[in-house]
């Protein structure tokens, strides 16, 4: 699976792409398929305490699935973000082993 960091009003660290790169292969297990990963990490300066947005896009045979969460960090908006993805994986995998 490829991955690919999009980050916007800031430069991401090593370790937050890291740790990032770690949890996606993780998810691998619910999907093998997956082709390719798209992260977007997003400062908001609007003033809220809420203001590290994570946008996942990932690219499965025939669908592209999305998710997006906000949270004080990066690290808690990525993971509540991932939640999403395993639950839309999931959903696909079972779509997908009913068409067989």
């Amino acid at each position: 699976m490829q991955i690919t960091f999009q980050t916007v009003h800031f430069t991401a660290d090593q370790k937050l792409k890291d740790y990032i790169e770690d949890k996606l292969q993780k998810v691998v297990k619910f999907y093998p398929k997956i082709l390719q990963s798209t992260v977007f990490l997003k400062l908001e300066n609007s003033g809220q305490v809420k203001d590290k947005v994570v946008e996942i896009k990932m690219n499965v045979p025939g669908s592209t699935l999305v998710a997006t969460n906000s949270d004080k960090t990066f690290e808690a908006s990525f993971d509540d973000a991932v939640e999403i993805i395993k639950r839309q994986l999931k959903k696909h995998n079972e779509k997908a082993q009913a068409v067989r």
